[in-house]
């Protein structure tokens, strides 16, 4: 059987088809070149967390882009990242920095960009303390700026307020990571693993879409019978894999607990490993023991029978994989959903074994490595905990400063945004690869907080619309532009390369760091622009760490050496195969965690009687402020849609093609309505790339989990109707300053 991609009819940019996964090793000498150049060099998508390897080929005045054969992708690369290239010439492009005088964003020279930041910093922390200033980062920065972001935001401005958005993807995978192995790691065993499994679980992952290239691991099961998929859309992925289970929106955690007591209860479980490699089952089981099958049939709509067979093909497996993404994750019990399909996975005896595993599919290009170096708000650099005292410590040492100087943890993404402008929140935020304002949740209450700040600074590569609301513009370079590192979704630690010089007038991220350090007054050297200079502080800050990169060397990078940490020194061959021996926890055992099915944060009811749902289609990525700018994707889906059951359609008045408006009780988005027969009548999908009035997180729940603070995103109450002659969802897009904010500002 072999699976493909959803790609538009006549394009092979679904990725191009691999007889299979390579193995994980790689050859990478360094040909890096000068820019017009006609040498490839051997580089890495800048998309999603696989980290494709392709090749770059200065060609007069544009690159050309190729796949090359690496264990992630096997020589193929999806639409984006073929297009990927397109971005570095585009129009869109910023090229020079912008500053905001008379309520309009004009061109600006550098030195006069950092000094307008600069001293507009220093004043508000003189005048409110060190908290008036935030800083917002993203999940697809190289893990040198990640770092050099969260060593700013605790050295150079003294601030607790400091997270990221990749608190909306990967937290609550990681939280229940480390509950259950004490540890995180997104995939604890190279995704080539994959191939000779009989059964792979995907629990709220549509690859198909949101990352191709990943198919091709999962051909195997596929071939075998056992690619199963739990999705409340029958997405490409779901259409193609041998069983599709539908639960209803918010009720993943429930079907684990079927499944899970449908394993005990049918003497399925593995008694032996739970026994010498677990810790908590009884607990567990007290909740489990309510939640037989047909119970839960009666809750996720997922029939009983179903349920059952499930627990047998994983029992029956010689090789097994349960994999959950942001489906089970974007919720606000996300951390419980996965526990759950953790727990599933503990009772079948799959962690820490060969051939065998739990692991989540990380989203965004660095959601790994972007998580472990420190601009989470209660982390350090090597996964360490900011409110560890040993961790403040080490990490203080590395820095040169007092430990007691680091500020103790600060707000949540969400909670971070939704202060903003607030009384007793920043009065200022700095912003660097995020586009809060499209992608945050309760958009239109996130774009009018980020209104209310005295002081806004971005830095992007395109003006996204977080960055036309800025005071200043800080135009950055891209990912062909400069080296770095990235960690992918199975934790290798990768080394994507320059291959052409930037625009005159832009600058790296570490460069705007740097100098706006200095002049914030911290001592020169202190805070690095070079990348290596950065990564080689990094494994200093990282070393004894979980996530531990010590022993990670640029130099063992461009050998081609297959490093997963944890890596804790130069002749350590790094770690593949997380838990093989034994668990993070002290005892070295897994833990099984009770976890309890309370539903989705907001049920439908008379009012509002459907659910929405959002997610991604193949084209566009995140909140599609570059893959916006790219013509031939931005060609293939130019704008949102409204999937919903012809039925549905129906009974609200509406056809396919018909513009209609889904509305919840925070706002309205109206788009084209397209009628797909497979959709639960009681669900409408929304994809979340889009701006203005077709925003889909103008209607998502903020609702947060009370362990990771992950959002809702995943299900809200919702119905639609047909779109008024003036469309109900369009509402003030995000734009330029307010005039109360330009008398504020003056000509800063």
């Amino acid at each position: 059987m072999t699976l493909t991609a959803d790609t538009p009819s006549g394009s092979d940019a679904g990725g191009r088809a691999a007889s299979g996964p390579e193995p994980d090793t790689e050859s990478e000498p360094d040909t890096t070149v000068d820019a017009g150049d006609e040498a490839p060099t051997d580089t890495h998508c800048p998309y999603c967390a696989l980290q494709c390897g392709m090749a770059l080929t200065p060609a007069g005045g544009t690159v050309d882009v190729a796949p090359r054969s690496f264990p992630a992708n096997g020589g193929g690369l999806c639409q984006k990242g073929w297009t990927s290239a397109s971005l570095l010439d585009s129009p869109a492009r910023l090229t020079t920095p912008l500053v905001r005088t008379g309520g309009e964003l004009h061109p600006a020279t550098w030195d006069d960009a950092l000094d307008v930041i600069a001293a507009r910093l220093t004043a508000l922390q003189a005048e409110h303390g060190h908290d008036a200033v935030a800083v917002f980062g993203g999940g697809g920065l190289t893990n040198e700026k990640a770092y050099l972001l969260g060593k700013f935001a605790r050295v150079a401005l003294g601030t607790a307020q400091i997270d990221y958005n990749g608190r909306f993807c990967m937290s609550s995978a990681a939280a229940a990571g480390k509950a259950a192995f004490g540890a995180d790691r997104g995939m604890p065993f190279p995704m080539t693993d994959l191939a000779d499994a009989d059964v792979i679980v995907l629990v709220g992952s549509n690859p198909a879409e949101t990352m191709p290239p990943f198919l091709q691991h999962l051909q195997g099961a596929a071939a075998r019978g056992g690619l199963v998929v739990v999705d409340p859309r029958r997405t490409p992925t779901a259409e193609q894999a041998n069983v599709h289970l539908a639960p209803a929106p918010g009720t993943d955690l429930a079907l684990a607990l079927g499944v899970l007591h449908a394993t005990v209860a049918e003497g399925l479980l593995d008694g032996t490993y739970v026994a010498g490699r677990t810790a908590g089952f009884d607990e567990m089981w007290r909740t489990v023991a309510r939640y037989w099958p047909e119970h839960v049939e009666r809750i996720t709509g997922v029939s009983a029978a179903d349920q059952r067979a499930l627990a047998h093909r994983l029992a029956g497996a010689r090789g097994a994989y349960v994999l959950t993404a942001r489906g089970a994750e974007q919720h606000a019990t996300g951390v419980d959903t996965v526990s759950a399909w953790i727990n599933v996975a503990l009772a079948h005896g799959l962690p820490g074994r060969a051939g065998s595993g739990y692991g989540c599919l990380t989203g965004q290009g660095n959601g790994q490595g972007g998580r472990e170096h420190g601009q989470k708000a209660d982390q350090l650099p090597g996964y360490r905990a900011l409110a560890d005292p040993a961790a403040r410590e080490h990490v203080a040492g590395v820095w040169g400063v007092d430990p007691d100087s680091l500020p103790a943890p600060g707000r949540s993404a969400y909670e971070l945004l939704d202060a903003l402008g607030e009384p007793d929140g920043p009065k200022a935020m700095l912003v660097f690869g995020s586009n809060v304002a499209v992608s945050a949740p309760r958009s239109q209450r996130v774009a009018d907080r980020l209104g209310a700040l005295d002081f806004l600074v971005t830095a992007d590569v395109v003006l996204s619309e977080t960055a036309a609301m800025a005071d200043v513009v800080l135009p950055v370079t891209q990912w062909a532009e400069e080296d770095g590192t990235m960690t992918n979704l199975e934790g290798r630690v990768l080394l994507r390369r320059k291959a052409i010089d930037p625009p005159d007038e832009v600058r790296s991220d570490l460069d705007v760091l740097a100098g706006l350090a200095e002049r914030l007054g911290q001592p020169a050297g202190r805070f690095p622009a070079d990348p290596e200079a950065i990564f080689t502080e990094l494994r200093a800050a990282s070393a004894g760490g979980v996530a531990d990169y010590s022993g990670v060397t640029y130099e063992r990078l461009r050998d081609g050496e297959a490093l997963h940490w944890p890596v804790p020194a130069t002749d350590h061959p790094g770690t593949p195969r997380l838990f093989l021996d034994a668990f993070a926890h002290d005892d070295g055992r897994a833990r099984f965690v009770a976890v309890d099915h309370t539903g989705p944060a907001e049920p439908p009811d008379a009012e509002f009687p459907l659910q929405a749902t959002t997610g991604r289609v193949l084209q566009h990525y995140q909140s599609g402020a570059q893959t916006r700018a790219v013509p031939e994707l931005a060609g293939a889906v130019p704008e949102a849609h409204i999937e919903v059951h012809p039925d549905t359609a129906a009974r609200a008045g509406l056809g396919a093609g018909d513009r209609a408006t889904v509305e919840s009780r925070r706002g309205a988005v109206t788009a084209p309505v397209r009628c797909v027969a497979s959709m639960r009548p009681d669900v409408v999908f929304v994809p979340f790339h889009f701006p203005g009035g077709q925003r889909a997180n103008l209607i998502t729940n903020p609702a947060l989990d009370p362990t990771s603070r992950m959002p809702e995103f995943k299900v809200c109450a919702a119905r639609i109707v047909p779109a008024a002659d003036v469309p109900a969802g369009t509402v003030s897009a995000p734009g330029s300053r307010t005039s109360d904010r330009q008398d504020k500002d003056g000509e800063s």
